[in-house]
């Protein structure tokens, strides 16, 4: 069931707007948490291969 967003209120499936304070319901509120943690995967795995790689490119001095 959605959420409206604005009141709190649990409105029935496939509804295009909120029955309580007619306020539009979001269409994808449904997919936002798996989105989410989607992108997050993407970022650890892009900012762990930035790592290796600049752990690799970066030139080494002996002290």
């Amino acid at each position: 069931m959605p959420k409206c967003l604005y009141c709190q209120q649990d409105n029935p499936p496939a509804e295009p707007e909120c029955h309580h304070c007619g306020m539009p319901l979001p269409a994808l509120a449904d997919m936002a948490p798996a989105r989410k943690q989607r992108r997050f995967l993407w970022f650890v795995v892009a900012l762990t291969v930035f790592c290796a790689g600049m752990i690799v490119w970066l030139p080494r001095s002996i002290p």
